[in-house]
C-alpha cells in the first residue's frame, strides 16, 4: 500500500444538519488587516428585516484561495451551462424580478 497517499487524504464528516445547505440570495464581505468576514443573507420579498444566515471568517490568505476556487468553478460552470448574466445595475435583487405588490 502507497502510504504517500494515505498521508494526503482529508476525512470530511459532513453532519446531516449542515448538508441541507442555507439557501443565501445576498452576500456582504467586510474585511481587516487580518480577515474577511463573508456573512450570507437571505432577503425576502415584502419583508423589511433579513437576517443573516450564516458568517464565514477566512483569513486573507484562505479569501485567495477562495476567490480562485470560485473562479475556476464558474469557468467550468459556464462552459457547460453557457454565460452567467448579472444585472446590469449589480444592485441587491429586492423585486426578484416579479410584480410588485398593489393594495
Amino acid at each position: 500500500m502507497d502510504n504517500q497517499n494515505t498521508e494526503n487524504q482529508l476525512n470530511i464528516e459532513l453532519p446531516e444538519d449542515i448538508a441541507d445547505g442555507i439557501y443565501s440570495n445576498l452576500a456582504i464581505i467586510t474585511h481587516s488587516n487580518s480577515e474577511f468576514v463573508l456573512d450570507f443573507i437571505r432577503v425576502m420579498p415584502g419583508v423589511e428585516k433579513a437576517k443573516v444566515r450564516s458568517r464565514i471568517i477566512l483569513t486573507p490568505e484562505h479569501a485567495k484561495r477562495l476567490l480562485n476556487a470560485l473562479e475556476d468553478n464558474i469557468e467550468k460552470f459556464e462552459n457547460s451551462n453557457g454565460r452567467i448574466n448579472l444585472e446590469e445595475d449589480g444592485g441587491i435583487p429586492l423585486s426578484f424580478g416579479g410584480p410588485t405588490a398593489q393594495a
